[in-house]
């Protein structure tokens, strides 16, 4: 049995703070919990904050080198966020410029779930909680 309870946050560098800053908070709505900015590093850490208490902490360091992501590279592939109504969730992103892939069904779990991208062409995935029923 682990004692493992839940993922407390997870960390992305950005190349470009202030616009990864907004797209977090302002377009994907996460609330920040701290701003620190370390000068011996020269770096900035934000904390932001899901309703459920989960976090993911936005990093900037000065000239970070780019993370190969796709075709399927090892490491980290997205980050997947839970949402109630998949097709609401598309459209408001849509409406304020993010480009959002069609909505697609797990063909195992029933659960539908679309991809697009933070400013640093992180894959993010939406998520929706309720399954739809399989043929």
């Amino acid at each position: 049995m682990t004692s493992l309870k839940a993922i407390h946050h997870a960390a992305v560098i950005c190349s470009d703070y202030e616009r990864s800053k907004a797209f977090y908070s302002e377009t994907l709505g996460l609330r920040i919990v701290a701003e620190n900015f370390r000068a011996e590093r020269q770096s900035w850490k934000l904390d932001l904050a899901l309703p459920d208490g989960s976090q993911i902490e936005l990093f900037s360091f000065p000239n970070p080198p780019k993370r190969m992501s796709r075709p399927e590279a090892r490491g980290l592939r997205h980050l997947a966020f839970v949402v109630d109504d998949i097709e609401a969730q598309k459209d408001s992103l849509e409406q304020k410029g993010v480009l959002v892939e069609d909505i697609r069904v797990d063909e195992y779990t029933g659960h539908r779930f679309t991809f697009f991208t933070d400013p640093d062409d992180l894959p993010l995935e939406l998520y929706e909680a309720k399954p739809i029923a399989l043929k």
